[in-house]
């Protein structure tokens, strides 16, 4: 039998599931497809009741052991954290361009299975309740507009062109899979309810939310603090951070130099990106699809039985090619519970035909393996050795610093094979870096330092935010606006990268100087990947008890 302290754990998922089927859907536990998500202030209230009445709940629970104490701290953190979301009004001001309400709905259909007809009436339940799930959405919205809680202007519009994206053709290629079956009709009448949601959506935000939102985009530190607790597992010092960033920023565009010249034959940075844009790529989606998946793959052979040992119910990866109204930046679902849906990698196209390859080996890496799929899908095959909780619910801080680290490590064992896709691996941490500084430098409100001022501007505006993200990581033009536009709506988030590198690399420091001859690499990606997910401020204790066993 589960401990007291799991099977609360247990209730907690199946209580919420039932509360936020969205949220079921994403993790893969069974029984509410097709369901609505209530996103009202009565939805709101009811998962803060029941977040609530689980930490009473654990508070009289004493954990056995440690396995116990790492469910009892973990549950804790997170719940407490995001009840410090809720009571701060972040539920109200949900309004947040690209990565969102929007693309958690519009993507969730497509993770329905779609082989039966069964399944295809789910997928039509589905695609029927989100006009619900929209307007419940828009009932908290109001109520942030009655209380003076708003999202700044800049996000309002942003979404509101995702959302008529989605009105013009949202689901119409999910269904035109399903061919000319006896449901097509009742497929293509769902279809247009959605996308006439999608469409309402879009006219609320330009029309009557946009107007009145706020011009300023940052939010200042107390909010985003409860944000880095959220995100990150941690109330970060953001001066040290910010500092630090700069320095990470620094080293890395040193490091890029060096990379280029050996591209190149002594070019710069420019000329080498220049040419490998010219000589590594592919074209069109099909190929890049193939190639993308044939990585994956590559990734998982090279690594199981060697550095890690990979369970079999999640060697498998799948690489899609996502909406291009669904962002600029790739990204990963986690397998099922079940693990009937496998673990996704989705790649936006932003209507491309031609895709570099030198750049793109890196986040192969970071979205499939030894990056999210390898973590994500480690703990869906933890068992008992983990909550259901932990296996479940992931922390950003944790997950994509782990990710980071995983680029990271397949520059260590040669997996960059060729300077050019080195040079991919090193623009990818200097985005990551920037992104700290656009973060915390916007969000808190630093200024540039001096050097940095004469060549940008003296403080952060979304202009200097565009530049530094064009000039600094070298982001390509179709992903500039996109990532500046997400960096300014969702605190923290954006640190999560390079502060949760930052967490892993320090932690296996510390392992190697505390163990010395006996610390073994292998050894040590098991005790991390076994942990299960752990806020910033908990993985260094955690994973020293873990190898201490």
């Amino acid at each position: 039998m589960p401990s007291p302290i799991f099977q609360l754990c247990d209730d907690f998922v199946d209580q919420y599931a039932k509360l936020y089927p969205l949220s079921a859907l994403y993790w893969g536990v069974p029984g509410q497809e097709g369901r609505s998500t209530d996103l009202s202030p009565a939805g709101h209230a009811a998962r803060a009741r029941l977040r609530e009445d689980t930490l009473r709940r654990l508070d009289t629970l004493t954990p056995t052991g440690r396995t116990d104490q790492l469910a009892a701290d973990y549950l804790r953190e997170r719940l407490s954290a995001e009840l410090a979301a809720h009571r701060t009004g972040e539920d109200q001001r949900a309004v947040l361009a690209g990565f969102g309400v929007l693309r958690t709905v519009h993507t969730g259909a497509d993770l329905l299975p779609h082989k039966t007809e069964d399944d295809w009436q789910v997928v039509a339940a589905a695609l029927r309740s989100v006009p619900e799930t929209l307007a419940s959405w828009r009932l908290s919205t109001e109520e942030g507009m009655r209380a003076g809680r708003f999202a700044a202007r800049r996000q309002a519009l942003g979404m509101a062109e995702q959302a008529a994206n989605y009105a013009a053709d949202a689901h119409a290629e999910l269904v035109a899979g399903y061919g000319e079956g006896p449901l097509r009709a009742e497929l293509d009448a769902a279809v247009a309810v959605a996308q006439a949601a999608y469409g309402k959506t879009a006219r609320f935000l330009t029309e009557d939310y946009a107007p009145v939102a706020d011009e300023t985009d940052c939010c200042g530190e107390e909010r985003y603090q409860v944000a880095s607790a959220l995100m990150i597992g941690a109330r970060i010092d953001p001066r040290e951070a910010y500092d630090w960033a700069w320095d990470e920023l620094h080293r890395i565009e040193d490091e890029m130099v060096r990379e280029a010249a050996a591209v190149t034959g002594g070019g710069s940075v420019a000329e080498a990106i220049a040419l490998l844009d010219e000589t590594d790529y592919v074209d069109g989606t099909h190929a890049y699809q193939e190639w993308l998946q044939e990585r994956h793959d590559r990734a998982i052979d090279d690594l199981d039985g060697r550095h890690f040992d990979i369970n079999p119910g999640v060697r498998t990866v799948q690489a899609r090619l996502a909406p291009d109204a669904g962002g600029s930046a790739p990204y990963y679902i986690a397998p099922s519970e079940d693990l009937t849906r496998p673990g996704i990698t989705w790649w936006p196209t932003n209507g491309r035909s031609r895709f570099a390859l030198w750049s793109a080996l890196t986040v192969v890496f970071h979205e499939g393996v030894p990056g999210h799929h390898l973590q994500r899908g480690q703990e869906r095959v933890a068992g008992e050795s983990m909550s259901r909780f932990s296996r479940l619910v992931g922390v950003s801080g944790n997950a994509e610093g782990w990710a980071l680290y995983a680029e990271r490590l397949a520059d260590e064992l040669g997996w960059f094979d060729t300077p050019g896709r080195r040079l991919g691996m090193l623009l990818g941490s200097a985005l990551r870096a920037c992104r700290v500084l656009v973060d915390i430098g916007l969000h808190v409100g630093f200024p540039l330092p001096a050097g940095e001022a004469e060549r940008h501007g003296p403080q952060w505006t979304y202009e200097v935010a565009v530049e530094v993200l064009d000039q600094r990581a070298r982001l390509p033009k179709h992903q500039l606006q996109g990532e500046a536009t997400r960096y300014f709506g969702w605190p923290a988030q954006a640190s999560c990268y390079k502060l949760g590198e930052r967490a892993w690399l320090a932690a296996r420091a510390e392992a190697q100087g505390r163990l010395g001859s006996g610390f073994d690499l292998k050894v040590w990606h098991t005790a991390a990947l076994g942990l299960g997910p752990v806020g910033l401020s908990a993985l260094g204790p955690a994973l020293r008890g873990a190898l201490s066993r």
